[in-house]
């Protein structure tokens, strides 16, 4: 019987780490920081971009310990608007930029109790670094350093937020090279490191990460020169979190993969769609179904 209760007592913590998870999870419009194939080309000093992205996103099974604890439904439609502009430092390239992140959260089915929530994100501030930049040769590496500002409509007494209450820095790496024929290789990786949210939950508890580690590739075949398809898999580990200091076994192992294509309608017009979903989550929401569009304006 002891036995029997210990094995209970476990999968119930493991179920509400799990929907703790879930709604920390959900509430981010990117658990690390995904990128679009392409955007690690180096573009003319003085120029412009001016982008707006928007992501549907279906959440319908979570996961502990890479079993299926529970069913339901969590969607979110978040918006996305950037700016960026390329100047010269020095010898390099940089391109400061800011993104602010807005949208709705809503829970449905069994998960309705969550509630839904809408608002604005944390603001986003990060600027690339060309370490080697050949337009000749169609070669790129940059490095991409990120700070998140705690800015986002927060509040400990609502289950699903936009806001983080955290401070977080990522630094990310992305390499372009073309392959044979029209065919061109991306591949990026990240880590980010958080600091502390002291109001998690309505407890007002004290939740800390672990550091989050991803890695993706894209591979873009160009039909012509204003339109290519493209494929992409990611996968993420680490982010083990910590609540008062008590692990909620929750580590992040996801992979997942996207398909997509870009397409130049005019010559300083980019519009850019993706569909993906999940491939394997070992703690934490799955996603069924994640769409991705964008629209770029070059000036």
């Amino acid at each position: 019987m002891k036995t029997n209760r210990k094995k209970g007592r476990r999968v119930q913590r493991a179920w509400a780490a799990a929907m703790l998870a879930f709604a920390a999870v959900a509430a981010k419009p990117a658990m690390a920081i995904d990128v679009d194939a392409g955007d690690y080309t180096a573009l003319p000093a003085g120029t412009n971009l001016g982008l707006l992205y928007y992501q549907h996103v279906e959440r319908d099974r979570i996961y502990a310990g890479g079993r299926q604890v529970s069913g339901g439904s969590l969607d979110s439609d978040v918006g996305i608007a950037r700016y960026v502009h390329y100047m010269k430092l020095g010898n390099f390239t940089v391109d400061p930029q800011f993104l602010l992140p807005f949208g709705t959260l809503r829970g449905r089915n069994n998960l309705s109790a969550l509630g839904n929530t809408t608002g604005v994100g944390d603001l986003i501030l990060a600027a690339t670094v060309w370490v080697y930049n050949d337009p000749g040769s169609h070669r790129y590496l940059g490095i991409t350093p990120f700070i998140y500002v705690p800015t986002g409509s927060y509040n400990g007494n609502r289950a699903l937020n936009l806001g983080e209450n955290r401070w977080k820095f990522a630094l990310q790496a992305g390499y372009i090279t073309p392959l044979v024929d029209r065919f061109t290789l991306d591949l990026v990786g990240d880590v980010t490191v958080f600091g502390h949210n002291t109001d998690f939950t309505a407890a007002h508890a004290t939740m800390t990460e672990d550091p989050l580690v991803q890695m993706q590739a894209w591979l873009r075949y160009n039909v012509t020169d204003t339109f290519d398809v493209r494929a992409g898999l990611s996968y993420s580990m680490g982010g083990l979190t910590h609540v008062n200091g008590v692990s909620q076994g929750d580590r992040v192992n996801t992979s997942k993969f996207s398909v997509g294509f870009a397409w130049f309608p005019a010559k300083t017009w980019q519009v850019l769609g993706t569909y993906g979903n999940d491939i394997s989550v070992h703690n934490g929401p799955m996603e069924s179904t994640r769409v991705n569009l964008r629209v770029m304006k070059i000036f």
